[in-house]
């Protein structure tokens, strides 16, 4: 059999990047076994070995910026800024040494996660791109040009990159609509173990009810854990609150990896409350659970993220001062009250494998 290796410039800001990342390589290897992964990217390899059984190298490459963060609901501009102006634009003796790896592994094609590196290599290697995005960096800078307009040579330099790539896929809940040659529902990671298997891993009494917790890929302490204590018939689970698991009473703390899979957690539970990501949403979305949702006043994704659960999902919204002080808890009953939802609807994983199949073809 002929291998076709596919190079994926995967951008680091969060996990929900190459989690959407990992969801197409997975799609795309079970439709065509031929396919073998070179990912390019700083997310450590343990995190597309834990989400997905498709064959790939890692190469450790900076391959994007993004915005750089103080928790997981603040950005630091100052800080973004300056590491934006030490990347971009990125040096012609560098593009050129990637393009030549991407050449001597013999790369057909190369898939953007927004990973704007991977569309300036994909010209120099001569190797069709793809973009895959439901929101580009230049989009999403334009909300930070009212308080810094330095971030504006930054926009001025991405936006005609983006432009560039050959295929244009865009997935809801997509921010900013324009001219893309497939429009797909969410991408998400499949779950791999029963709702039933997780809760019994867990160690959940059989009748309690299971809230997860989660702020996505950024490790956060929580200050209302003492509000959760009076909730005897329900168990919060909570990934990345510590280093390591433990049970205290009703809460289980599990360390930012840990050995249960994030959409595994997100099946078994009644209910989810936490940031609104795109990895996130959309495991929320196919597994049909009821949302309590904060989003990102700062973070101009999250308008539309909102908007497409308002209309698409079961949820309740929860302010960014009530998820910290922990007043959300008013609204868990009503929450966990929500009628779950049944999808039966194609994951946009498999709707983008499958195009890169006839791209390819």
């Amino acid at each position: 059999m002929r291998i076709k290796r596919i190079a994926y410039f995967v951008t680091p800001h969060g996990f929900g990047h190459a989690a959407r990342a990992a969801a197409v390589m997975e799609a795309l290897s079970e439709i065509d076994t031929g396919v073998q992964f070179e990912i390019f990217t700083t997310v450590p390899s343990w995190f597309f070995r834990d989400s997905m059984s498709a064959s790939f190298n890692h190469h450790h490459r900076v391959t994007d910026i993004g915005l750089m963060q103080k928790n997981a609901f603040q950005t630091d501009l100052e800080d973004t800024l300056g590491v934006l102006n030490n990347f971009f634009p990125p040096a012609p003796a560098l593009i050129g040494k990637i393009a030549e790896s991407i050449r001597a592994l013999n790369c057909v094609l190369i898939i953007c996660e927004i990973a704007p590196m991977g569309i300036l290599v994909a010209k120099e290697a001569r190797v069709p791109s793809i973009l895959v995005e439901n929101f580009t960096w230049d989009w999403i800078y334009q909300q930070y040009t009212v308080s810094d307009n330095r971030i504006k040579r930054h926009i001025d330099y991405l936006a005609p990159i983006f432009n560039a790539a050959d295929f244009h896929i865009q997935t809801e809940p997509v921010c900013s609509r324009n001219s893309a040659d497939l429009i797909t529902a969410p991408v998400s990671r499949k779950t791999k173990t029963t709702g039933a298997e997780i809760r019994n891993r867990l160690g959940l009494p059989e009748d309690d009810k299971m809230v997860l917790i989660t702020t996505g890929g950024i490790p956060q302490s929580y200050g209302f854990l003492e509000k959760l204590n009076k909730f005897r018939e329900i168990t919060f689970v909570m990934p990345g609150a510590g280093p390591e698991m433990k049970t205290v009473d009703n809460l289980i703390i599990l360390p930012h990896r840990s050995d249960f899979y994030h959409p595994d957690l997100v099946g078994a539970a009644d209910a989810v409350i936490g940031k609104v990501g795109y990895s996130t949403l959309s495991e929320i979305y196919h597994g049909g659970v009821p949302f309590g949702y904060v989003a990102r006043s700062d973070f101009r994704e999250s308008e539309s993220l909102v908007q497409f659960i308002q209309k698409q999902m079961p949820g309740i919204a929860i302010s960014e001062s009530e998820f910290n002080n922990g007043n959300w808890t008013a609204k868990l009953a009503d929450l966990l009250d929500l009628a779950p939802v049944k999808r039966n609807i194609t994951n946009g994983a498999e709707q983008i494998s499958r195009f890169i199949k006839n791209t390819l073809t």
